[in-house]
């Protein structure tokens, strides 16, 4: 519970300095500086795309000014760890940003705060349906819009066909059940674990995603628990059984998704749920690895859902450069720059004219393996989404069924009981 107070504490600050910044920007007048002639600014924040994407984001902005020359942009980018704590004292404090780059989850909790500009009577129409339908709709949360979709990655099933050949392994998993069939005899043929997952709750969702995979809604239209049926029941035993028959590392208890990449780059695992653009980094710290390794579509269950991570840009409600942070915010996302950010960064735009691009309907005939895992990437959209729904206190709801799932893989309690405490702690939170 004292996560929970804090984090109430934390939404408290955030809302009196909400409060304070809009009395300020009433009493103060347009966001505007004399250093430069007068022109608004706009304060846009990204995390941890600098200094790799400078050019990109130096020319964008460039663009921007010469098409808008009342407008001046400060970019500011924040290292990926600090983002949530920084927003949160800037909208304290009443000096946040004009545009954010966060992603729907964390965004989605203060939304429901009121801490975003509402865009459902800002954008017509024609200006929503630019961008995947359901991209846009995890965008949305109590029936409004709070964000701009941007950049999105459909993860893959990196795999090491060395380990795979040594267990006798001919087709990567495509499903959780191939999975677990895939870890024995990995694990019983050489000695080595299939894969790593998370279940560390404040790290990775990976696990909290293949409960919507497997068929199984996390909560229902009041809020409460909708995992404690026979569906989520077996949920909990998959991932019970899996540790408990030692197919998966004792680490996956208190380590996070970089303990993944790790054990994948040391040859010690056999499969990586990663982003295409992460072979690149593979082919630089692990080149034997890199060569050894070709990629497959998202292990998925029953339902074949796909899990789409997302960035989007928001806009504080208490800015006082309203009309210029919707111009930029609209011409960041716009098709023609989706398109040339995602072939900068190799990820995935969210827009429906960019994904229609030959760059990710093509393969060439001498594609890298880079490319493969791109082309892999971009056709599993049809079926993927931002599987966790955009809700109050998401992480809250993580921490209580990772807790829950751990006191069941160390045998603290049975599944049933596990399943019935987190549904409880949820419900009474």
């Amino acid at each position: 519970m004292s996560f929970i107070r804090h984090w109430k504490k934390f939404i408290a600050l955030a809302l009196v300095g909400l409060l304070s910044s809009w009395l300020i920007s009433c009493g103060s007048g347009a966001n505007t500086a004399p250093e430069n002639g007068g022109k608004m600014e706009v304060e846009f924040w990204t995390m941890q795309l600098s200094p790799k994407f400078d050019d990109y984001f130096n020319t964008l902005i460039s663009e921007f000014e010469a098409e808008n020359p009342d407008v001046t942009v400060n970019w500011v980018d924040v290292p990926w760890a600090d983002m949530e704590t920084k927003i949160l004292a800037a909208v304290s404090a009443g000096n946040a940003p004009d545009v954010v780059n966060l992603n729907p989850n964390f965004a989605s909790q203060l939304a429901t705060k009121g801490a975003w500009l509402t865009l459902d009577d800002k954008l017509t129409e024609e200006e929503k349906a630019v961008y995947l339908p359901k991209i846009f709709e995890a965008t949305q949360i109590n029936g409004d819009s709070f964000g701009f979709p941007w950049y999105l990655t459909a993860r893959v099933t990196l795999y090491n066909t060395d380990i795979f050949e040594a267990a006798g392994v001919t087709e990567p998993p495509a499903t959780f059940e191939e999975l677990a069939n895939v870890a024995k005899q990995i694990k019983d043929e050489t000695g080595k674990y299939a894969f790593f997952i998370s279940f560390v709750p404040e790290d990775a969702a990976d696990v909290l995603q293949s409960f919507v995979q497997m068929g199984v809604p996390l909560v229902d239209d009041e809020g409460n628990a909708a995992f404690s049926t026979p569906e989520g029941k077996a949920v909990f035993q998959y991932w019970t059984d899996l540790y408990q028959q030692e197919l998966l590392p004792r680490e996956v208890l208190t380590q996070g998704h970089q303990q993944a990449i790790q054990l994948y780059q040391s040859g010690e695992t056999a499969i990586l749920a990663s982003g295409a653009e992460f072979l690149s980094s593979i082919a630089t710290n692990a080149p034997d690895i890199a060569a050894a390794t070709k990629a497959a579509p998202q292990i998925s269950g029953s339902t074949g859902k796909k899990n789409v991570a997302a960035m989007d840009l928001v806009i504080p409600e208490s800015t006082d450069a309203e009309e210029a942070a919707l111009k930029f915010a609209t011409f960041v996302t716009n098709d023609e720059n989706q398109l040339e950010f995602a072939k900068e960064a190799n990820v995935l735009p969210s827009t429906v004219a960019a994904m229609e691009d030959s760059y990710f309907t093509e393969l060439p005939e001498d594609a890298s393996p880079v490319e493969v895992a791109r082309s892999v990437s971009a056709s599993q959209l049809d079926d993927a989404a931002v599987l966790i729904p955009a809700m109050e206190d998401v992480k809250v709801l993580q921490k209580v069924i990772y807790d829950n799932l751990q006191a069941s893989m160390l045998g603290d309690k049975t599944v049933d009981q596990a399943v019935a405490d987190a549904a409880d702690e949820w419900n009474n939170r």
